[in-house]
């Protein structure tokens, strides 16, 4: 079944979409995605915020944020496969043809990658998988490129690895990331921090329908995970955070172990759930959406 995000957003004031929704913000270039989110938490004067995936300062585009207890979710979204455009200077010329052979043998599908020295992250080598790494076009020793890629994927690590393998060099000049996982800079909420801040001015003075129009319910998880239905008439005691058992389901369903789910209960969002397949229990919860 289906959610509809639309009858879900109509359906709450602002404060309560504030209080568990999603900004798909425009990230400019200079600032960090922590100090973009802060931002957005004292504009919007709530308790917090988290971001779906680290850009660097100097990268631009799709940096959503998680507005309050939709922070909760953070964890769910981050592994998402992200896509990025930018354009790669290689430190000698060299054909379009040598670099689509290169990419095509050493960089599609899953590559290994040790994270920059730079990042906060521990140095070990591991693995991500290359969706998809197309030349979009050429200009001397510029490249445009677009890369659809597994969520902590290094882009700038990957271009320096593209040069080394190229025997010549390369390092990238600029980038933008354009999707992440449900969340695209086409999409009608797409927001830049000086609308974001016109916005909240209007707010302040009792006007909110900018603000709502920005604003994306957080059971968007939907989108992203397979929804399951559950009986109304158990979720009082299943907010409590109790296991789900196949008499908890509208309708028995069969998925895979470890799987993780959105669970609803006639369209209110009540959690997400790894399926473990017990003789009794369906589900354990991963985070339970309880009353305040």
């Amino acid at each position: 079944m289906q959610i509809d995000i639309n009858k879900v957003k109509s359906s709450k004031t602002t404060k309560e979409l504030l209080e568990f929704g999603i900004i798909n913000l425009d990230k400019p270039s200079g600032p960090t995605s922590f100090t973009v989110s802060e931002f957005v938490c004292k504009e919007l004067g709530i308790r917090k915020t988290s971001h779906f995936g680290t850009l660097d300062p100097k990268v631009t585009g799709v940096l959503p944020i998680a507005l309050n207890r939709a922070c909760k979710l953070t964890g769910f979204f981050l592994g998402e496969n992200k896509t990025y455009v930018g354009i790669m200077r290689t430190h000698e010329d060299i054909g379009l043809d040598k670099v689509n052979e290169i990419i095509k043998e050493k960089f599609m599908g899953k590559i290994k990658q040790t994270p920059p020295v730079k990042s906060r992250v521990k140095r070990v080598e591991r693995e991500r998988e290359i969706k998809r790494f197309e030349i979009l076009g050429k200009k001397e020793k510029d490249f445009l490129f677009e890369v659809e890629c597994q969520g902590g994927t290094y882009i700038r690590k990957l271009i320096d690895d593209l040069g080394k393998e190229l025997g010549i060099g390369a390092h990238m000049l600029e980038l933008r990331r354009i999707k992440a996982g449900i969340f695209s800079e086409l999409d009608k909420e797409f927001v830049n921090l000086y609308d974001l801040e016109k916005a909240v001015e209007e707010y302040k003075k009792g006007n909110d329908k900018m603000l709502r129009d920005m604003i994306i319910p957080a059971e968007i998880v939907a989108k992203a995970y397979f929804v399951v239905q559950i009986n109304e008439r158990r979720l009082k005691i299943i907010l409590t955070g109790k296991p789900l058992v196949y008499g908890d389901l509208i309708e028995r369903l069969k998925i895979e172990k470890n799987k993780i789910i959105s669970v609803f209960s006639d369209g209110k969002f009540v959690g997400m759930y790894k399926v473990t397949n017990e003789e009794d229990i369906f589900a354990r919860p991963e985070f339970v959406m309880q009353p305040i």
